[in-house]
């Protein structure tokens, strides 16, 4: 990279990593380098991050978030994970929908026809 690459690439940059070529040129080299690594980060943290979703709104229906994608994949629903915990936030109606269809698809989902009770919570309410 030339001269007028790098000091474009540093604007913004702190102290002499801003001005200085010889500091600057590390700290584009280095920036470059996380922004690579972390665009690849990225996509696995919006994963974890969907799965989590769906999680949460399994579990509402008394279902874990295994179980619930064991019985979408025996009934050959190919919803991605994006859409599922979208789902799962704004239209609890739809995600309802299919939590029932994966339990009647998977057999270990049928033990659980309700979401858990809470015993404690009636009396403060």
């Amino acid at each position: 990279m030339n001269k007028k690459e790098v000091f474009k690439l540093a604007k913004g940059f702190r102290g002499r990593a801003k001005n200085c070529i010889r500091i600057a040129r590390e700290r584009v080299e280095k920036a470059l380098q996380y922004s690579y690594r972390d665009r690849r980060n990225k996509k696995r943290d919006m994963r974890s991050l969907w799965i989590e979703r769906i999680n949460a709104g399994t579990r509402v229906h008394g279902l874990n978030y295994g179980n619930f994608m064991h019985g979408l994949v025996k009934e050959n629903i190919q919803l991605n994970r994006k859409v599922l915990s979208e789902l799962s936030m704004h239209e609890p109606y739809s995600f309802k929908a299919l939590v029932d269809v994966s339990r009647t698809a998977f057999p270990g989902n049928k033990n659980v026809t309700s979401a858990p009770k809470k015993e404690g919570l009636s009396i403060l309410v």
